[in-house]
């Protein structure tokens, strides 16, 4: 068991099948590490391991993971009877409890899958890092002084220093591949509706938001989007069907593709940090050597001076419609008293946009989406930028200022910059941990592909997996002897 730790969840469960293995061993593997190194991490905020090792213990459904041990973030994928906050004080207070399982939830289990906890997350995902005044900061593995990421962030710790091989995350803004590439991992955003999101709802801030996992191999990514895609009864609408499984596309040739590169942010904001830049300048040289053109270009809609507001405009409306929801279910007003200032602030301020604002926006990004559309038809396969526009920030940098409560959310723009337009186009986009600076920290780069074409960045992903591989890089903290040598840029070894 000393070594299982640092398989990925493919090599667990086929440990598993091979009569190698049990699930309750696996399961008892995952929780010492999570109580040895959770303390330092601050990653898993509810303890489900008892379910866990009684579920192991049973009858463990058949799937593709059958008896591998995972986390899900305690934001939208509610299990029946086990504590769900999503970061609020408000709803730690009251215990609040699921009464059912999200879908998610359920295909996860088919999978086979074993919830040994719920992950932290900021209060109702809100910023690119981790640190609710409910639960306490999560930290990076890499760097403990250093935010993980947001808002997927505890999973991300979680994975990164092995405590499991895989954690549920979701995604409005960037919120799977920031703390991916905060915290050297692969985060795969779907395309818009590939992955239900009911009972409760049919789509979370007009489709803004997606579900999956982060992971640390492409292969666990692309076969876990495998057991959790599909249209369920009642869905509003469906992204465009797959041609064939996922992992069937870990291998393939991609073929010779065009991708353009972009490393500085959408209408020159900022100037991108410079880590950021030579990651992304670096894997665009590793694509070259792999027989791809890479030019550098982008879409010009992403310059769009609208753009932030309207963003911004359809974020803090849904936060005011969060409130609502939770009152509704609480029974119970929430007042400022019960939520971070910064939380209250931005839904007061979505408050004041009218019926006909929001759907101004709404409009707005649909035209948006079409000209980002275009530049894929026009014949490039993908995009390269960084993933951030900074590397993993220092834990306390998004403290809200009593005079200026709005504060995190401007200062999270660089970290979501890179990310958020692809969140209102619905495009699927990956992070990989393909850069590391002097010091060891995971600098993530991104690819984004046309709408409902994830097969082309999965092959593309699993090619630059096996050119430049990140397997066998792990935290100091992930313990297990000296951490493995830093790669040089461009993540070659």
């Amino acid at each position: 068991m000393a070594e299982i730790w640092k398989l990925d969840a493919t090599a667990q469960a086929q440990l598993v099948r091979d009569g190698e293995v049990s699930p309750s061993e696996l399961v008892e593997g995952a929780q010492e590490r999570i109580e040895r190194l959770n303390p330092e991490l601050n990653a898993v905020i509810h303890d489900l391991h008892e379910k866990a090792l009684e579920s192991a213990r049973g009858e463990v459904p058949d799937g593709p993971f059958r008896g591998v041990p995972m986390l899900l973030k305690d934001l939208a994928c509610h299990t029946a009877g086990d504590p769900f906050h999503e970061g609020m004080a408000f709803l730690k207070r009251h215990d609040h409890r699921a009464s059912e399982d999200q879908h998610l939830a359920r295909r996860f289990r088919d999978a086979g899958f074993l919830f040994m906890g719920k992950t932290n997350t900021p209060e109702l995902g809100i910023l690119p890092t981790t640190e609710p005044e409910a639960y306490g900061p999560s930290h990076n593995p890499w760097d403990t002084a250093r935010s993980p990421g947001g808002s997927s962030g505890g999973s991300a710790a979680a994975v990164a220093a092995g405590l499991v091989p895989v954690a549920h995350a979701n995604d409005g803004g960037g919120s799977i591949r920031i703390p991916a590439s905060h915290c050297g991992l692969v985060g795969l955003k779907p395309s818009r509706a590939r992955v239900s999101i009911g009972p409760d709802f049919g789509d979370v801030m007009g489709g803004l938001v997606c579900e999956h996992v982060v992971t640390r191999s492409v292969r666990d990514s692309a076969a876990i989007l495998d057991a959790i895609a599909g249209i369920e009864p009642g869905d509003p609408y469906a992204a465009p069907a797959q041609t064939r499984p996922y992992a069937q596309e870990v291998g393939a040739d991609p073929g010779r593709l065009r991708i353009g590169l972009m490393t500085q942010p959408p209408g020159g904001q900022f100037e991108t940090h410079a880590d950021c830049v030579a990651a992304a300048e670096s894997a665009a040289a590793l694509l070259e050597s792999l027989g791809h053109h890479v030019e550098r270009e982008h879409p010009g809609a992403l310059d769009d001076e609208e753009y932030i507001a309207t963003f911004l405009m359809r974020w803090t409306a849904g936060l005011a419609w969060n409130f609502k929801y939770w009152e509704a279910q609480i029974g119970a007003e929430i007042t400022a008293a019960d939520v971070e200032p910064s939380t209250w602030a931005l839904a007061d301020l979505g408050r004041t946009h009218t019926a006909a604002d929001y759907l101004r926006a709404i409009e707005y990004h649909q035209k948006l989406t079409r000209r980002l559309a275009s530049w894929w038809e026009e014949g490039h396969d993908l995009l390269l930028t960084p993933t951030t526009g900074e590397p993993a920030t220092l834990l306390g940098e998004f403290a809200a200022p009593p005079e200026e409560p709005v504060a995190p959310i401007m200062r999270a723009v660089p970290l979501a910059t890179f990310t958020a337009g692809f969140n209102t186009s619905g495009q699927p986009a990956i992070s990989l941990p393909l850069h590391r600076r002097e010091d060891g920290l995971p600098v993530g780069v991104q690819l984004v592909a046309a709408y409902g074409r994830e097969d082309l960045l999965i092959a593309l992903a699993a090619q630059l997996e096996q050119a430049a591989p990140w397997q066998d890089l792990w935290p100091a903290c992930a313990g297990e002897g000296a951490p493995a040598e830093p790669a040089p840029a461009g993540g070659s070894r």
